[in-house]
């Protein structure tokens, strides 16, 4: 009986010291991910294949090394969906587009229009609950707010599902070949159809990292539980840009909303009815969350760090460099391509409002023909502080204004905390 006992002892010792090796040789494995489409059945979409996996870059990946997740945190026009290309295009970034668009018009409705503290505590707490689910690849989660109701986990209607590649790529879309794989945002929409959610997870689950992009959380002290959430290794990119600059694209893109900025640009008269928060919330936000992020709070460190979108524009291959690095993740020949394509565009390129495709460097300037310089002197009294702190110069005169010889972008080096 002893002797029984210890033979079922030993093998069961033996089974244990058997799976691990397994598991360990198992995680230890390096693989060469080729995001060739499955459905290759032409020659033309197999000979596109094998050129993509033969450009794709070979990363000897852990497959026990912990994801890394990206939060792009911005406001409106302020080169958002320009940073976000910059990890869409990577081969294994699932990115997504301003998920917390769901929130926002789902909760609105519901909440007062006294903008309290108790709707933005209500909002914010919604936003960051999504947040958590989808870094965990549970986009059931974001169900609970896309209207009308997503029947058997399919839904026609996820915000701009077309930005995010992943969305529109296999398994999520089986209907697109290799020669879709530079579709447009709507073509990508029509071809694929509806979202299938279970799809999408698992597709969220076999990519190595996660990024999200939002310009709908004001400051980054509103993520701290998240940052501080062990699980999630959320890493913070807050991008900023000369609230000159946003003024003018937003006052280009949303004439309704912006129509007295407007009327102040053609007349020359500054309405007495003119909403400045439009402009000094954006000024507020920036300082506050700014700050937070130049203090390095400890619960930032390795976390957080701050991208001029004038910076950027200028050197978009060297910063881009940049944030990867921050980030400790490989930098892919997919997005390498994408900076070479999309940063040098002519003048037709650059029309549609939510486009990328333009010349990055010229794009940053151009406010400075948008604005009439008592505008721009407004908003430079109303945004001092943090213009001086972000590195923003004062345009003294309209001659200096419109003179691009002079720069009003300081030479700043805004390192990562880490």
């Amino acid at each position: 009986m002893q002797c029984s006992w210890k033979a079922v002892l030993l093998l069961a010792l033996a089974s244990i010291a058997i799976q691990y090796t397994a598991i360990r040789t198992f995680t230890a494995k390096s693989f060469h991910s080729c995001p060739i489409p499955v459905n290759c059945s032409l020659s033309q979409d197999a000979d596109a294949a094998e050129r993509l996996c033969d450009e794709s870059p070979t990363f000897a990946y852990n497959l026990s090394t912990r994801k890394t997740h990206v939060l792009i945190l911005a406001t409106t026009r302020s080169g958002s969906s320009f940073v976000g290309q910059l990890f869409n295009q990577h081969f294994d970034v699932f990115y997504l587009f301003e998920p917390l668009y769901h929130v926002q018009y789902t909760l609105i409705p519901k909440l007062t229009q006294s903008k309290s503290t108790t709707d933005r505590r209500v909002m914010l707490g919604a936003s960051r609950d999504l947040l958590r689910s989808l870094y965990d690849c549970d986009l059931y989660f974001l169900e609970n707010y896309i209207k009308p109701q997503p029947i058997n986990h399919t839904t026609d209607r996820l915000f701009r599902r077309g930005a995010s590649k992943a969305l529109c790529s296999p398994p999520v879309c089986e209907a697109l070949g290799a020669v879709d794989l530079h579709l447009e945002e709507g073509d990508c929409v029509k071809k694929c159809g509806t979202l299938n959610l279970t799809l999408a997870t698992e597709s969220c689950r076999e990519h190595g990292h996660v990024a999200i992009k939002t310009v709908r959380v004001p400051e980054v002290n509103d993520l701290r539980a998240l940052v501080e959430d062990p699980r999630l290794n959320l890493k913070v990119i807050q991008l900023v840009r000369d609230p000159r600059g946003i003024l003018a694209s937003r006052s280009e893109t949303f004439r309704d909303t912006y129509r007295l900025w407007r009327i102040w640009d053609g007349t020359g008269r500054k309405p007495y009815n003119l909403d400045v928060t439009q402009l000094t919330t954006v000024c507020e936000d920036f300082w506050n969350s700014v700050s937070t992020g130049l203090n390095r709070p400890p619960w930032l460190k390795g976390k957080y760090m701050l991208v001029r979108y004038e910076d950027l524009a200028r050197n978009p291959m060297k910063k881009t460099e940049e944030i990867y690095d921050f980030l400790g993740i490989p930098m892919d020949g997919n997005v390498e391509r994408w900076i070479q394509n999309n940063t040098r565009g002519d003048r037709s390129s650059s029309k549609h409002k939510y486009g990328t495709v333009r010349n990055s460097a010229a794009t940053a300037e151009k406010w400075r023909f948008r604005l009439s310089y008592e505008i721009v002197a407004f908003t430079q009294r109303a945004c001092q502080q943090v213009l001086a702190q972000l590195g923003y110069r004062a345009a003294r005169s309209e001659e200096e204004l419109k003179n691009l010889s002079i720069s009003l972008v300081e030479e700043r080096d805004f390192l990562p905390f880490s």
